[in-house]
């Protein structure tokens, strides 16, 4: 916003048409990724200058590719407001934004959706984009003109990224979690104090939160033997044929095999198993695991732990070239046991909302029929 003021916004529309129009092909794309070079190569006169601005006085961290999303921010709210000449002015409301005042963050933080993203969350003791995007969809086709499933999507994931800079939101891995900040900040913005739902899911989600840790206690517990018997019955709940365990020796380090379908193709997969939680799994135990392959006539891996998984576990696993790993740590089996009700029981719980809306539409309907009557 500092950089565009004083600019002529038909200077920026100009920009943005002049980039987009060099979008190349699949076969021949076009490269963003290094502003120094290709503003000089690809832009000219103004529109180099303006972008050169942009990118130098940002300190390297705007590509003025992606500016567009800006532009439509500062546009929808005023941010920047042209004068009679066109040019771009700091507004009032510009210059709260810029000043963090608290009034005007959150009123553009409510017009984005950000305070109900929050409010979503705060009912989740961990949640994945796909646990959130139901209720952020039904949200936006309340409150915005967003139809589409790739704009709920697209909407979510940048949001989110949006909380997790500001600190509203900790994410680790693909899971996200409401901080302590984020918490304080959207029962703030409730205009009645806590919203009841709220409440309630909340201590849902605390006890599942429990239940969850329960489970990790038992499994830490279980004899190795029983923990891969687990592993198997899992396995056969997400779809995979001719799940057998092992003998306890001379299984060259794979503790169940298995074979699942691919399209056409039936593909034999082994599974070692790590029941232990406490130390990570080292690169030694991928390239043990890979090495039993052809034993099995398998030609592909997987390695299941209940606790985490090395760095250079990770690289090996995703060595080029060499036979597929996947890699599943404590948090993921966690996840696929519940997902799938292996060692959980899954209780219903009902939450009753009035339908206003519903009821409004019925009553518009019924008028209508009576208005029909009488006309005739």
């Amino acid at each position: 916003m500092q950089t565009l003021e004083g600019v002529a916004k038909s200077d920026v529309t100009h920009l943005i048409q002049s980039i987009w129009q060099q979008t190349g092909t699949p076969q021949n794309p076009v490269d963003w990724s290094e502003p120094d070079k290709w503003i000089a190569e690809r832009l000219s006169g103004e529109n180099a200058a303006l972008a050169a601005k942009i990118w130098q006085q940002s300190g390297h961290v705007v590509n003025p590719r992606h500016i567009y999303g800006t532009y439509l921010f500062i546009n929808t709210y005023d941010l920047l407001v042209p004068d009679a000449q066109g040019i771009y002015r700091l507004s009032e409301r510009g210059k709260g934004f810029l000043d963090e005042d608290p009034a005007t963050v959150q009123a553009l933080d409510e017009t984005e959706g950000l305070l109900k993203l929050l409010n979503i969350l705060a009912t989740k003791t961990q949640a994945k984009r796909g646990d959130l995007l139901p209720e952020w969809a039904e949200y936006l086709q309340e409150h915005s003109k967003f139809t589409t499933p790739s704009t709920f999507k697209d909407t979510l994931s940048r949001r989110l990224a949006n909380l997790v800079e500001r600190g509203l939101v900790a994410r680790e891995g693909n899971r996200y979690t409401i901080t302590e900040v984020g918490l304080e900040y959207a029962e703030k913005s409730l205009p009645e104090g806590e919203d009841p739902r709220l409440s309630v899911l909340r201590a849902v989600n605390e006890h599942n939160a429990r239940q969850r840790e329960a489970l990790r206690e038992l499994l830490a517990a279980m004899q190795p033997y029983h923990f891969e018997h687990l592993i198997g019955d899992l396995m056969e709940a997400m779809g995979y044929e001719d799940v057998t365990v092992t003998k306890q020796s001379g299984d060259k380090g794979v503790d169940v095999v298995a074979t699942v379908q691919f399209g056409i193709t039936t593909v034999r997969e082994v599974v070692q198993v790590k029941r232990h939680s406490k130390a990570s799994i080292p690169r030694q135990t991928i390239d043990q695991l890979r090495g039993s392959l052809p034993y099995h006539q398998a030609i592909r891996g997987t390695l299941i732990t209940l606790g985490k998984i090395s760095k250079g576990a990770t690289e090996a696993a995703l060595f080029p070239g060499a036979a597929p790993i996947t890699l599943i740590d404590g948090e993921r089996l966690l996840d696929l046991l519940i997902e799938h009700g292996i060692g959980i029981k899954k209780r219903p719980v009902e939450l009753w909302e009035v339908d206003a809306a519903a009821l409004e539409k019925e009553i518009e309907a019924e008028m209508a029929d009576k208005e029909v009557v009488t006309d005739g």
